[in-house]
This record gives structure tokens, C-alpha cells and sequence, in this order.
């Protein structure tokens, strides 16, 4: 007796699984607008069609039409592009640093770091190390600072734990998203 309703639980929570499941249909963009050829098939699916006793105005009719839309090279251009997932080895980073603009932490925001100067982000208290190093973030640079930051910038107070170079490739690919 206890087994079957071992059973019927077991299969009761198979179906409610089942019916949370993903649907089988991709969910629309929200920003991409319908193109021309979609929209007067999606237009004669949600009208009913006339009978043939029933004659449609020439008012009904140019109602109906559907007004063009944007060009697909507008809608992909008006379409922000999909936010970049960090690699796991970036959550040493976000600790003390901000990927926001203009919001540092410990650390300086990590926006826009790319190819930026070291050590020029406004409202941040640098080391005069950092401020004196005259470099920008280049690869190179950030590979060599994520490598061993007091070995490039004597004084600083970064402290990151041993990163791989893949991780430290990972990382730069992530900085250059910001």
C-alpha cells in the first residue's frame, strides 16, 4: 500500500515538473519588431475570415493593412547588445572592484579599463605608484599586472590571488566588454 502511493507521489510531482518545464518555443525578442512578410500571416490568423455573405469596406480593408516596420538593419542596431557573462576567475575582481562607471569601491571601477590610463579614474585615491607608472591597459599590461601586481606597480595595494593565463586571458577578454 505504501509503495503505491510512493507511486502516485512521484508521478504527481513528474507532471508538475513536466508542466514547469521550458516551452518548446523560443521566447520573441522584446525589441525586434515583427518583420513585413510575419505580420500579414500573424494579421489573417487573428481575423476571423469573412463570410461569404459578409463584404468588407474599402475603409475595412485599408485599416487592415499593416504599416511597414523598421528594417531588420535598424531593429539590430536599435537592439542593445547581450550583456557578457564574467568568467568564474573574475570574482576575485569584483570583490573590491565595480564594473559600473564612476562607482569605485576598494578598488577603482573597472569600466572602460581597456586601453585606459592607469590610474585615472576621477575619485579614486591611486598610490603614487599606480599614478606614476605611465602605461595605459593594454593586453600586455593587464596580463603583466594580473600576473604579479607589486612586481609591476611597487606599493600598490592589489593583492590577487595566482591566476592561470588562461584565466588571465579570460579575464581580459571579460575587461574589454566594459
Amino acid at each position: 500500500m505504501r509503495s503505491r502511493y510512493s507511486v502516485v507521489a512521484v508521478s504527481a510531482l513528474a507532471l508538475a515538473l513536466a508542466a514547469c518545464g521550458p516551452s518548446e518555443e523560443p521566447a520573441p525578442e522584446a525589441s525586434a519588431a515583427p518583420s513585413a512578410a510575419a505580420a500579414p500571416s500573424a494579421a489573417a490568423s487573428a481575423t476571423p475570415a469573412p463570410s461569404a455573405s459578409a463584404s468588407a469596406s474599402p475603409a475595412a480593408a485599408a485599416s487592415a493593412t499593416p504599416s511597414p516596420s523598421a528594417s531588420p538593419t535598424q531593429v539590430a542596431a536599435a537592439a542593445p547588445a547581450a550583456p557578457v557573462t564574467a568568467p568564474a576567475s573574475f570574482a576575485q575582481c569584483g570583490v573590491c572592484h565595480s564594473i559600473q562607471p564612476g562607482q569605485n569601491g576598494i578598488g577603482p571601477s573597472l569600466a572602460g579599463v581597456a586601453g585606459r590610463r592607469a590610474g585615472s579614474v576621477a575619485g579614486f585615491s591611486y598610490t603614487n605608484g599606480m599614478k606614476d607608472l605611465g602605461v595605459s591597459w593594454t593586453d600586455a599590461n593587464l596580463d603583466r599586472y594580473l600576473t604579479n601586481p607589486q612586481a609591476m606597480v611597487p606599493g600598490t595595494t592589489m593583492a590577487i590571488g595566482p591566476l592561470s593565463a588562461g584565466d588571465r586571458r579570460a579575464i581580459i577578454a571579460y575587461l574589454k566588454t566594459l
